[in-house]
């Protein structure tokens, strides 16, 4: 996770990370399949290797890029060639605080964005412009005093609210460790084998 630091503020400032900047447009796709099988009867199954429900679609990189890259071209029909630039979890973009500040959805104790209609099943992705849009309104927070995300957690990534543990996160081992997932963590990962 050594690209988080190496960006240092241009994850902060996306003016930084593509001068010229002057508006972020956000967007979010959700991809939880509605003939999905239930996720807790898979993961009761040891006899089941579970992977997340985000990767059994199509590459959600290329999905999402392709749709923003439509929406970009829309606006350029409307209006003429504009600054732009398309990310799809493809930099260093801190696209959770992002979104919130869009008004897609608020950031969880869980540190993900969170919606009352898709939880945090879904995908992200951004426009960087030169265009200076009018911005919308953030979400309002609904988490109150739940603290379900945090108790959830099988290996207890989460640990306060807001805060992640990354080295203990299911995604994290499941992906981007390099090499075995630590013993102790094991039985907490299950029969996980991917996300």
């Amino acid at each position: 996770m050594g690209y988080m630091a190496r960006h240092g503020t241009a994850r902060a400032r996306p003016a930084e990370l593509v001068p010229g900047t002057a508006s972020v447009i956000t967007a979010r796709l959700d991809y939880w399949p509605e003939a999905a099988r239930d996720a807790v009867d898979a993961l009761s199954r040891p006899d089941l290797g579970y992977v997340s429900r985000y990767a059994t679609g199509r590459d959600y990189h290329k999905v999402m890029r392709s749709r923003l890259q439509a929406l970009a071209d829309r606006i350029t029909r409307e209006i003429g060639e504009f600054p732009h630039r398309v990310f799809t979890d493809s930099a260093p973009v801190m696209e959770v605080a992002l979104a919130a500040r869009a008004g897609i959805g608020w950031r969880g104790k869980h540190t993900l964005l969170l919606t009352r209609e898709a939880g945090s099943t879904f995908f992200l992705g951004e426009i960087y412009t030169g265009l200076a849009l009018a911005p919308d309104a953030p979400a309002q927070a609904h988490c109150g005093t739940c603290t379900k995300c945090l108790a959830a957690c099988p290996t207890g990534a989460i640990v306060a609210p807001y805060e992640l543990d990354a080295r203990l996160c299911i995604s994290y081992l499941t992906i981007e460790h390099k090499g075995p997932i630590p013993e102790s963590l094991r039985p907490l990962v299950g029969n996980r084998i991917y996300g």
